[in-house]
């Protein structure tokens, strides 16, 4: 996608834009974005920058932002970067990294320009990046502005406001948790050259405090497809956008409103928000991960695009999740979260309360209010119990959290099922101690008082704040399973509630041959395709089935497998579910031969019933005592 520097700079004379006059000269960050003149799937980004007296500085763009955990480098994306003085003269840059330019001369510095590439279909090298963290660029269909991806900032002057200018087609709109301070303006007032005929365009312009609000405001840009759901205090917008039409905002919104009003109850009836938005991109192309990032007033959510009877649980989890993020990190974090380095990040060990317990609430929610059975509850519990198992358990937490970026960036997953886990044992703990009057949201309400949006604890003394209002024995569980690597005592906490637990048992059972630790994801002609990664610990099925490593699945019982995606799962669990009326098991793999070409394969074998392992097998104890249930009942009813 390069483009000719010699082209680039006839493009930049026609194309010379100010930023909205909005507030006097001088006064902080004033950019502005054109959705209009899409080129070579770039996007034109000016900035009038604060002044500097220094003769030299830098200019960024995030490595990273909070809530990913992994490195962007959305830098790499820029290119033509550009620095003038208030007559055009160019000033003289240098670029120091991915993500830095040098600007020399910088006390004439005027005028900053840049061409930006969407993250969504790059070709460029570097680490990929979280879809709801990235970007798309779309002519005359949809832009996904996360920020991070569009906007910099100088060295040292990131808590000053900028204000950001979007001109876009006047069909479209855009859907964000920021209140715009002015909609749909003419084009005439932030471009200057006389005679532009722009009557199909037209001007949002957005402001933030500083650039951790700026980076925390995610924007897409989309012919209106919204619906709004008042909760208590909060307006809540639902933006979507689904290619094909499979799903509407109106779904979404008619899907999550019982969630988002259990959620308000379970948070006391008022939220720290006054608007709040859920924004939804759809892919209609084969995805190897989807999911959801959030922010402070919104959330951002990329998923294959289905019908709404498809997704509706899906949705509700997601939803769940993100919405809960208001109070942590929003309204309880660490100077790690609270004062981020977008270009150097140190990371907090608290993983286990930011999505831990986040995941846990998503859940506890849904069987308090009884959108879930206690019984589909459980079954949630022991998928995570389950899953946990596939990361390392002889590593503090702790560890996982501080270290994610570098050496244990394979274990984050386990945020999302260990530390969920780990919210659910506190939560029991505490309700155990208390008699059944508080638990773990009457703590999480406690710290947001204590601390609270503009407020961050120190990372190395949250356990010890949490013990001195709590129990010494809350202290005892964080050293011994968060901070040290004991096991969850599960079975022991579950006990309390009247919940009975077995850590593993061997059935007979008939099975595909493959568990999840057989699977991994091959390209396969430029298509996410399913493969067999290795054939250990293979029960009597798969071997007799004759895998091996490298192996990839085309077809299963003559049905050829679907997409990456939503779809896989159900048409595998349509394939489990026919299991015992199949006489002979069967699958087509592509397997390479000895020119290293692959040619398809057919296997199969009579089946028949194998041992199988279960694991974390949770029930409701019928003998449980009186105090057993009580403890259950404060622990899943309102």
């Amino acid at each position: 996608m390069f483009i000719k520097r010699s082209f680039l700079g006839l493009l930049l004379l026609a194309c010379v834009l100010t930023a909205y006059p909005q507030g006097k000269k001088g006064k902080g960050y004033q950019y502005t974005i054109d959705l209009t003149n899409v080129v070579n799937d770039k996007l034109y980004v000016e900035l009038l920058p604060p002044p500097t007296s220094q003769n030299e500085i830098t200019f960024y763009l995030p490595k990273m932002v909070p809530g990913t955990y992994s490195i962007e480098d959305y830098g790499r994306f820029v290119s033509d970067f550009t620095a003038a003085d208030k007559k055009g003269n160019k000033l003289v840059t240098e670029k120091l990294n991915d993500n830095a330019w040098k600007i020399k001369g910088a006390k004439k510095l005027a005028k900053i320009s840049y061409w930006v590439e969407d993250s969504y279909d790059t070709q460029l090298p570097g680490p990929d990046i979280f879809q709801p963290a990235g970007t798309n660029i779309e002519d005359g269909k949809n832009f996904v502005l996360n920020t991070s991806g569009f906007f910099g900032y100088l060295d040292g002057v990131k808590d000053t406001p900028f204000q950001f200018s979007v001109i876009r087609p006047e069909a479209f709109y855009g859907s964000s948790g920021l209140i715009p301070l002015q909609t749909g303006k003419p084009v005439s007032t932030v471009r200057k050259e006389a005679g532009t005929a722009d009557k199909a365009k037209r001007v949002d312009t957005f402001q933030a405090t500083n650039y951790d609000e700026l980076i925390d405001s995610p924007l897409m840009y989309a012919k209106p497809d919204t619906a709004v759901i008042k909760v208590s205090n909060t307006e809540v917008l639902i933006g979507s956008y689904s290619p094909n039409n499979r799903v509407t905002a109106k779904q979404i919104a008619a899907s999550i409103r019982e969630v988002l009003m259990a959620q308000k109850e379970f948070l006391g009836g008022k939220l720290p928000v006054n608007k709040y938005a859920f924004i939804f991109y759809f892919t209609d192309q084969p995805v190897t991960s989807y999911g959801a990032l959030e922010h402070s007033y919104s959330s951002f959510y990329y998923m294959p695009e289905q019908t709404i009877e498809e997704m509706n649980q899906q949705l509700r989890d997601f939803a769940a999740h993100e919405f809960f993020h208001i109070v942590t990190p929003l309204t309880i974090h660490s100077e790690e979260i609270g004062h981020f380095d977008f270009n150097d990040p140190k990371m907090s060990q608290h993983l286990w309360m930011y999505e831990g317990v986040t995941e846990y609430f998503a859940g506890s929610v849904q069987v308090r209010y009884g959108l879930i059975t206690p019984e589909e509850y459980l079954d949630v519990v022991r998928e995570k119990m389950v899953t946990a198992d596939q990361f390392a358990n002889d590593v503090p937490f702790t560890d996982i959290s501080r270290f994610t970026l570098d050496k244990y960036h394979d274990q984050y997953g386990n945020v999302y099922m260990k530390g969920a886990l780990i919210g659910l044992c506190l939560d029991l703990k505490l309700r155990k101690l208390s008699g059944g009057k508080s638990g773990l949201p009457d703590l999480l309400m406690e710290l947001s008082k204590k601390y609270g949006k503009e407020k961050s604890f120190r990372d190395d003394v949250l356990f010890d704040e949490i013990t001195a209002m709590t129990y010494p024995e809350i202290g005892e569980f964080f050293a011994k399973h968060v901070k040290g690597t004991a096991p969850l005592p599960l079975a022991e906490v579950l006990g309390t509630a009247g919940v009975l637990y077995k850590d593993e048992i061997q059935v007979e059972d008939y099975s595909m041959g493959l568990s999840q630790n057989n699977i991994g994801i091959t390209q396969v002609n430029g298509k996410p395709m399913l493969e067999i990664s290795t054939t250990a610990n293979m029960n009597e099925m798969g071997v007799a089935l004759g895998f091996q490593n490298g192996d990839v699945l085309q077809k299963i019982n003559g049905e050829t497998l679907p997409d990456l995606g939503p779809e896989l799962g159900a048409f595998l669990q349509h394939q489990r579910d026919a299991l015992p009326t199949l006489k002979t098991m069967a699958f087509t793999v592509l397997r390479k031969d000895a020119s290293g070409a692959q040619q398809p394969v057919e296997l199969s074998a009579p089946m028949r019933k194998v041992k199988v392992s279960q694991k974390h097998l949770l029930a409701f104890d019928p003998d449980a005592t009186p105090e057993q249930i009580a403890l259950r009942n404060a622990w899943l009813k309102k």
